[in-house]
């Protein structure tokens, strides 16, 4: 137990923490190097990629006598649940920060974090290989935030290797041993699990205390599960089996379930040998709030019982989804799935898509409104769809979810931001200088203001400069109403949205000139309608395509055109008397209502 160290890496997005998780796997000796690849450590396609960590991945080092047991988590704010459940499963944290960039509204956010879990920190400014790096400006930063003595801040380069083993080092020499008892009953926090096709359900864990050998019988102390573990070992970063776990080490179980619910994380792992019913189990986590929610369908409705499964696996690699089972009218059954942020939701849509082979029709995403009807004695019906919207004339009032905002920016963008965090209706708290050249606007902003192109407009405005984050607060009191999209004059259930009453009109607008442009042709004239209730706010029309049905004549008399023409008035007369088409909607569309 001596001989183990803890940690994770944790920084902003895009400041380099699977890079110099990389050149940690190099100098430890823990990947050969004819299988080294860059962004080792990021598993998924869609990582590689778009060049972001998604999940949390651990994998254990050996070096100078030591086991290094290293966590490497993402960066957006959208996958902070990830950063939480790492820092629970660790004892110190290497803090990063980009010399290009400094302080980043995520690097606070993940520091608070960590200090909260009262774990070790160890300051890194990277990237000092860069020609804009600026290393007394990020360091003096660094020495403002934590308190720290400048010769405590290590100096390193993800890309060159420089300074990566004095943060090994660094690790060994400060990071505290892991504590727990190893005679005491068997103990281990779930922190993350997969789903392997031939293994199951492969859970990861911190041994707190006892420890795990391969083939004993387990259970699991809040969900009361119980099996075998047929396997045991650490993450090199591949499976590596050593039959044991001893207290303080990080690695894998393979738990034998083949039902995922019965292996969930935050829940503890004991062993039957020893008495597991007076074990308390480990404080576990707190449960995610999810922010965005959105209806889930597939196209083919036998596909059904294919998505359930789908979602259930993702369920189990992705703690922060949220899922209950819907059913819509025009859509089918489907799922309601809850999401830390639009991000969030375009990796799950992705991963169903690419992992399961699934084609699905996503509604618009909304945040959870309260709702309180005149009938009813105060009591709040919660409302995460439009779908599900109360007829207008019940409806006493309705409240909106709020979050608390920071917005690290450079001065000079200052004014910009202040104008747009007012359009999308937010209340300034106070502004915080960081240096002569930073500052921290604080701001309380609707959710629904955060989730469309806020992101986006942040970061067109400032050049790429500022960087947010924001935290839920609670519920305040809105005026909005649901409006209506209408194609070939039918109401399509799964583009209903709500909107402030007084942008239905421009909104309306936006959301039908982008059906506009998304939409197919069909041979029949398409309108594309946003109503409130039965009052038409905003419309556009799609021509029907024409074939050229002159194309086979080669000269003659104009007559014979004017037969064919005619022909074709007759045929578009008779298909307009028969009724609408249908109209089939990409799933891509939805996106790009919502990126504006």
């Amino acid at each position: 137990m001596e001989q183990i160290r803890n940690f994770c890496i944790i920084a902003h997005i895009d400041h380099g923490k699977s890079t110099l998780a990389d050149r940690m796997l190099e100098i430890t000796g823990t990947v050969e190097a004819r299988k080294m690849k860059n962004q080792m450590l990021d598993r998924m396609d869609l990582e590689r990629e778009r060049g972001i960590t998604i999940k949390l991945t651990p994998v254990a080092m050996d070096y100078r006598g030591y086991q290094l047991n290293l966590i490497d988590t993402p960066g957006h704010v959208d996958f902070s649940y990830e950063v939480s459940r790492s820092l629970a499963a660790v004892e110190g944290a290497v803090l990063l920060v980009d010399a290009t960039q400094g302080i980043q509204a995520q690097t606070l956010a993940n520091l608070y974090l960590a200090l909260d879990q009262d774990l070790m920190i160890i300051p890194v400014v990277n990237k000092i290989d860069l020609p804009a790096a600026d290393v007394a400006k990020t360091k003096g930063e660094i020495i403002k935030l934590l308190g720290c003595a400048e010769d405590e801040i290590i100096l390193a380069s993800g890309k060159t290797g420089e300074g990566v083993p004095a943060i090994l080092q660094t690790v060994i020499d400060r990071v505290p041993a892991p504590k727990g008892q190893s005679n005491a009953p068997t103990r281990a926090l779930i922190f993350d699990s997969n789903y392997d096709e031939y293994k199951g359900v492969v859970a990861y864990v911190r041994v707190m205390d006892g420890q795990i050998d391969k083939n004993d019988k387990i259970k699991m102390l809040i969900t009361k599960g119980r099996s075998e573990a047929l396997d045991v070992g650490v993450l090199k970063p591949d499976y590596s089996s050593t039959s044991h776990l001893s207290t303080g080490q990080i690695g894998y179980v393979v738990t034998g379930f083949k039902d995922v619910s019965e292996c969930r994380v935050g829940d503890t792992l004991a062993v039957l040998k020893n008495e597991t019913d007076k074990l308390e189990p480990l404080k576990g986590y707190n449960e995610v709030k999810p922010m965005v929610f959105a209806g889930v369908f597939p196209r083919e409705g036998n596909e059904f019982e294919d998505l359930r499964e789908a979602i259930s696996k993702l369920k189990l690699n992705d703690a922060a989804l949220v899922y209950e089972p819907e059913l819509s009218q025009a859509l089918g059954y489907g799922f309601r799935c809850g999401f830390l942020g639009l991000l969030h939701l375009e990796i799950f849509q992705e991963r169903l898509k690419r992992e399961y082979n699934l084609d699905l029709i996503v509604t618009i995403p909304s945040v959870a409104y309260q709702i309180y009807k005149k009938s009813q004695d105060a009591e709040a019906i919660t409302v995460r769809s439009p779908q599900k919207w109360p007829d207008p004339s019940e409806i006493a009032k309705i409240e909106e979810p709020w979050v608390s905002l920071d917005i690290i920016t450079p001065k000079d963008y200052i004014g910009s931001v202040m104008g747009l965090v007012q359009e999308k209706r937010g209340l300034y708290k106070n502004t915080e200088y960081m240096d002569a050249d930073r500052a921290i606007l604080h701001y309380d902003l609707p959710m629904a203001s955060v989730l469309t192109d806020f992101y986006d407009k942040i970061k067109s405005l400032t050049s790429g400069y500022a960087s947010i984050n924001y935290e839920f607060i609670g519920y305040r009191e809105a005026d909005v109403v649901k409006m209506d999209i209408l194609v070939a004059e039918e109401p399509v259930e799964s583009l209903a949205m709500i909107v402030y009453r007084d942008e239905a009109f421009t909104r309306g607008k936006e959301v039908v000139a982008k059906l506009k442009d998304s939409l197919p042709k069909q041979m029949f004239v398409i309108k594309l309608q946003a109503a409130l209730g039965g009052k038409i706010v905003a419309a556009e029309r799609i021509s029907a395509m024409r074939k050229d049905v002159t194309a086979k004549l080669y000269g003659g008399d104009v007559s014979r055109k004017m037969k064919l023409l005619e022909k074709q008035k007759k045929g578009k007369k008779k298909m307009m008397a028969q009724g609408k088409g249908s109209v089939d909607i990409p799933s891509d569309t939805f996106i790009k209502l919502l990126k504006r």
